[in-house]
Parts: structure tokens; C-alpha cells; sequence
């Protein structure tokens, strides 16, 4: 019975948008971090950038510079998580105001009429995709911690095996840091596209591809991909 009534309060447009929605971010995410017909990512390069930090940090005595560039990225993530309480703040006070949102999104172009619950549902997953971001970004901020340990434990001298061993090690450490990092900011993106379905499931759905394709664009396709891959050095204008 409750089913039935849970299923009642969308339209099957909103159903095949839901559907859409969960297949792209889910999907990206997997073709992200498995690669896509064997091009060279964002993700790739960059892990490749962080190993070759974690061989130039064992080079370096003190490592002050590597203590510092630890702490700007702690405090990036500290922002986004502490936004990201905001966002489900906000989001929380929008229930409770909901009768002005619907009067609100009713009058925007091409909006229709919803239901309460309906509205309620839809407000609910923008909060669970914000809910989802801050887990990540708290995860990563933890990571983070544990890489400032990783670069205190590293030794001043020992053998190349030992110190490859060491560089490894944070690379794999930072990384794990950054993904989780980068699924975070991932999920503030396709939580826009759920705020379009608060006007139209057809603006939902066209939403998500507009994310997917600049997501997309980005890790395979950017400028800074191809900076990061070229072994050219860029040439001074004249």
C-alpha cells in the first residue's frame, strides 16, 4: 500500500528522469575511474603528478613546502564540507516553507503543478545527493590527515626501495584523498540538476546530459588535460 502511494506521486516522465539521473552520476563515476576507450583522464595524470610529488618531497629537507600544500587543500575542503552543512540547513528550512516554494516554482516558466509529497520526495533527494557530498568531503578531509601523518613518517635517509616504497605510499594516500574530493564536488553538480526538476522532469532530464557532457568534457577533454599531457613546452608569444 505505501508502495503503491510512493509510486503514485510521479509521473512516469519523472520516473524515467530519476532513472536517467541515477545512470549518469553512478555511470560517470565508474567510467571516470575505470578510464573510457583507453584516453588518458584528469584522474590518470594527476595521480601521476602526485607521485612525482611524493619523489621530489623525499628530496627535500625540511619539507615545509610539502607541510604547506598539505594545509592549502585542507582548508579548500574544510570550506566545501562547512557549505555543505549550509546547503542541507537551507534545504532542511525549504520543508517547512514548502508552500511558498511551490507558489514560488509554479510560476517559473514551463513549471507544473506537483503535489505536496511529491515536492516533499524531490527536496528530500536534493538533500541525500548534499548529504552524500559531505560524507565525501569529510572522508577526504580525514584522508588529508592522514597523509600529513604519511609525510611525517617518512624517514630523512634509508635505501631506494625503502624511499620508492615511502613515495608510493603518499601518492596512493593523496589520491585517495583527491578522488574522494573530487565525488564530492561531483555531487554538488548533479545536485543542480535535481533543483531543475523542481520546475519540469523535461528540465531534469536535459540537465543531466548538459553535466555529463561538461563533466565529461573536463576529465578527457580539457585544456589542462592536455597541458598536464603534453611534453612540449608551451612556447612564448612573440
Amino acid at each position: 500500500m505505501f508502495l503503491e502511494k510512493f509510486l503514485a506521486q510521479f509521473t512516469w516522465l519523472d520516473w524515467i528522469g530519476l532513472i536517467w539521473f541515477l545512470t549518469c552520476w553512478l555511470g560517470f563515476e565508474q567510467v571516470v575511474e575505470r578510464g573510457w576507450s583507453g584516453r588518458k583522464s584528469l584522474l590518470e595524470e594527476t595521480h601521476k603528478l602526485r607521485l612525482q610529488w611524493g619523489r621530489v618531497m623525499l628530496t627535500r629537507n625540511p619539507r615545509i613546502v610539502d607541510v604547506a600544500l598539505i594545509n592549502n587543500l585542507l582548508q579548500s575542503l574544510s570550506f566545501y564540507a562547512n557549505t555543505s552543512i549550509y546547503i542541507i540547513a537551507a534545504l532542511f528550512a525549504a520543508l517547512g516553507a514548502l508552500d511558498q516554494l511551490m507558489a514560488l516554482a509554479s510560476d517559473l516558466p514551463f513549471a507544473r503543478s506537483m503535489s505536496r509529497e511529491a515536492t516533499e520526495i524531490k527536496l528530500l533527494i536534493l538533500i541525500g545527493i548534499f548529504v552524500v557530498a559531505y560524507f565525501k568531503f569529510t572522508w577526504s578531509l580525514r584522508q588529508f590527515n592522514l597523509l600529513s601523518i604519511t609525510l611525517g613518517s617518512v624517514p630523512q635517509e634509508g635505501g631506494p626501495e625503502e624511499m620508492e616504497n615511502y613515495a608510493q605510499k603518499f601518492a596512493a594516500v593523496n589520491s585517495c584523498a583527491g578522488n574522494d574530493f573530487t565525488r564530492g564536488l561531483r555531487a554538488y553538480y548533479f545536485g543542480m540538476a535535481v533543483m531543475s526538476w523542481m520546475v519540469s522532469p523535461w528540465l531534469f532530464i536535459l540537465a543531466t546530459i548538459v553535466i555529463v557532457v561538461v563533466l565529461a568534457r573536463r576529465e578527457f577533454y580539457s585544456p589542462v588535460l592536455k597541458a598536464l599531457t603534453d611534453t612540449d613546452p608551451p612556447r612564448p608569444r612573440e
